[in-house]
């Protein structure tokens, strides 16, 4: 059975890869923990965020918005202590914003997936890559993205770590054309549109 190359060595990344990487996501506490789980990406390897996850799931409040939100100095400095997440005090800070900012986001769009989702119309990008060096790191929609989210206010999300989200949560699919994944998720796309599971695919 075909996988992308980057999850073959490592049973963690090969579960991740064969159920999570690339299937849309609407459910805003799964957004909200890839924005911060990739937020803490940054410099380091996702391999290591991933080993870290359950310890982020377990500090962040089972990701949870509106409890991150209220994470106070007291708070911060537990967290600075935990090693089940990564000890950086400015991602720290910047998730306990971002999860202030997700909340404006959810009050005036009605949910983070409906803004987010909006971005691509509310369809996955299907893509073709026959070899995983033809993958972006950015694109111009992630650079539009990561702006509007700065420009709301957002720290540590830039069109690098936007990118990645897109591919996270299934705005974009880029497993290869040779993937056994890549089509079983663009027959997802189709299931969850003919038989309306999520409203966000009606269209």
């Amino acid at each position: 059975m075909k996988r992308c190359s980057w999850c073959e060595n490592d049973e963690i990344y090969i579960k991740y890869h064969d159920q999570e990487w690339g299937v849309p996501v609407f459910d805003d506490r799964k957004q909200f923990e890839f924005l911060v789980l990739e937020s803490a990406q940054a410099g380091l390897s996702w391999l290591t965020i991933l080993k870290k996850r359950e310890g982020y799931r377990k500090a962040y409040a089972g990701f949870d918005p509106i409890k991150v939100a209220k994470f106070d100095e007291r708070k911060i400095e537990e967290l600075m202590n935990d090693d089940g997440i990564i000890r950086n005090e400015k991602k720290i800070r910047a998730s306990i914003n971002n999860a202030k900012r997700f909340l404006e986001i959810q009050r005036e769009f009605g949910s983070f997936s409906d803004y987010i989702w909006r971005f691509v119309d509310y369809k996955p990008i299907i893509n073709s890559w026959e070899r995983e060096s033809q993958i972006p790191a950015k694109t111009k929609l992630s650079e539009e993205i990561s702006k509007d989210l700065k420009n709301r206010g957002f720290t540590f999300l830039g069109p690098i770590i936007i990118y990645s989200h897109m591919q996270a949560t299934g705005l974009v699919n880029d497993h290869i054309v040779d993937c056994f994944r890549h089509k079983q998720i663009c027959q997802l796309h189709i299931c969850q549109k003919a038989l309306k599971c999520c409203p966000l695919m009606d269209s």
